[in-house]
């Protein structure tokens, strides 16, 4: 039993693994060619009659920004463009990054010597099922993560072994600027460190109000709260849901933010190894793992990163062994499994396996 669940009534899911080698344009190419019959792009399509976005698409606006902060990247939308044969608005509209509404949801990171451990807490609806390796022919460092809309990244680490990942803080009064996991995708393109990526944070637009967690291969691990109205950082290990250095940004009911935080740094003491860390956060015994999927914290997966020896942990759902990725063997031309599968205990449909609109919660 798990809760109150049969294992076998729980759902199975499916992450797939896309390893590539080129340009950024070519990289978007062959996701579009990927996605154009996907259940992926017929839900978001099916979501936005329900869904209106509040705000606009400026394309002329959207792309100055990425030429001034992340040219490549804006080469890979033409690439997912020219793929998909869309109206280059839309392909914005889908993958941007760009001046976008974010709703609620929870993670819990954690750091230790030699590894980062990441909870990725949110909403079936919106889960990409996608795990990326890429190694940039044009600019860019290469790097490894897990896909968020597709251009995006919630979490991962690049060549130079520089970690990054990200927990949501608030969604009021936004800001014109990038969202989260698009920050992500370009803090670990470009910037080689914890000191580089701290910088660039400090200098590019936000969009929400987010805590973006850096480690690296010098063992410095960061914190960096990012608001549209203001940016910090500070040293620190853990991290979920509250801002420390600007608490004016904080939602009101932090409860929960605040016990995931106490239980890990109750943790800290004891200098847990990385696969004592990993279930710390993925064991559903522990109070970390969070099965609140539809109050959109639920935890989806849990990653794990380790600088040193560029590898990756990945897995679904609660008490399982991860899959591992040798990200250092993989840039040298190895290969790598193309799949993933776990089980979550929600009846949600997932964005990427079903028909998943926002008319009802659980699958018709």
């Amino acid at each position: 039993m798990v809760g109150t669940r049969e294992v076998n009534d729980m759902k199975r899911i499916k992450t797939n693994v896309i390893p590539f080698r080129g340009s950024h344009y070519d990289f978007g190419y062959v996701q579009g060619k990927e996605i154009s019959d996907s259940w992926t792009v017929r839900n978001r399509e099916k979501q936005w009659k329900v869904r209106k976005p509040l705000f606009q698409i400026n394309v002329e606006e959207t792309k100055q920004v990425y030429k001034q902060y992340a040219p490549q990247i804006w080469e890979e939308f033409i690439g997912l463009q020219d793929a998909l044969e869309w109206p280059l608005e839309k392909v914005l509209l889908e993958f941007g990054g760009y001046r976008v509404k974010v709703p609620k949801s929870g993670c819990s990171i954690l750091i230790g010597n030699d590894y980062m451990i990441r909870n990725y807490d949110y909403h079936p609806k919106t889960y990409d099922g996608r795990f990326t390796l890429f190694q940039p022919s044009d600019q860019g460092y290469a790097t490894i993560g897990v896909s968020q809309r597709i251009t995006g990244r919630c979490d991962g680490m690049n060549e130079k072994g520089l970690i990054l990942g990200y927990t949501f803080t608030n969604r009021k009064r936004p800001g014109n600027g990038f969202v989260c996991n698009m920050i992500g995708r370009i803090v670990l393109e470009q910037c080689a460190n914890t000191e580089e990526a701290v910088d660039f944070l400090k200098e590019i637009p936000h969009r929400g109000s987010f805590s973006y967690v850096l480690y690296d291969n010098n063992r410095e691990a960061v914190i960096v709260e990012a608001s549209p109205r203001g940016v910090e950082s500070r040293k620190g290990a853990v991290c979920t849901n509250h801002f420390t250095l600007l608490p004016k940004e904080n939602r009101h009911f932090l409860q929960d933010s605040r016990k995931r935080l106490d239980l890990m740094e109750s943790k800290m003491g004891e200098e847990l190894t990385g696969e004592e860390a990993f279930h710390l956060l993925n064991d559903s015994d522990k109070g970390i793992f969070s099965s609140q999927y539809r109050n959109w914290a639920g935890t989806i997966h849990t990653s794990a990163y380790f600088p040193s020896e560029l590898s990756a942990w990945y897995v679904l759902g609660s008490n399982r062994k991860p899959a591992v990725f040798s990200f250092q063997d993989w840039l040298k031309g190895s290969d790598v499994p193309l799949g993933v599968e776990g089980e979550i205990d929600t009846d949600i449909p997932f964005l990427h396996m079903e028909k998943a609109d926002w008319f009802q919660n659980s699958k018709s």
